[in-house]
């Protein structure tokens, strides 16, 4: 989930080619609204996303029972880690910054998906 269309169809476009389905989301109320909110197997969610943020509805999904799996990305600058240390509190799997790495971006998520 990302506001940039161009990075929503880069990433769904890298995890169709990693044999993945994906569906892409421009902000957390679009999702959700959505009907596929409760049949997802992992995020990819923006730090900052306009309305409610990655980090918000991480938490908010966890607070309203949907304990999904999420990645962190992010063109914030985290010089001191607080932003890294702050996404794995709250139980991310990881934080990219922007640019990331393709296959570490997948490794994290098959991962996850593996995971029982």
């Amino acid at each position: 989930m990302d506001d940039e269309p161009s990075l929503r169809e880069a990433l769904k476009g890298l995890l169709c080619s990693a044999g993945l389905r994906a569906i892409t989301f421009g902000s957390a109320e679009e999702f959700l609204e959505s009907s596929h909110r409760d049949q997802v197997a992992c995020l990819i969610l923006d730090m900052q996303l306009p309305g409610m943020s990655g980090l918000e509805l991480q938490r908010h999904l966890a607070a309203t029972g949907h304990d999904v799996p999420v990645a962190f990305v992010t063109s914030q600058e985290d010089r001191d880690g607080h932003l890294h240390a702050q996404a794995l509190r709250a139980g991310a799997l990881a934080l990219f910054p922007k640019p990331f790495g393709d296959e570490q971006l997948l490794t994290v998520i098959k991962k996850a998906l593996d995971s029982p």
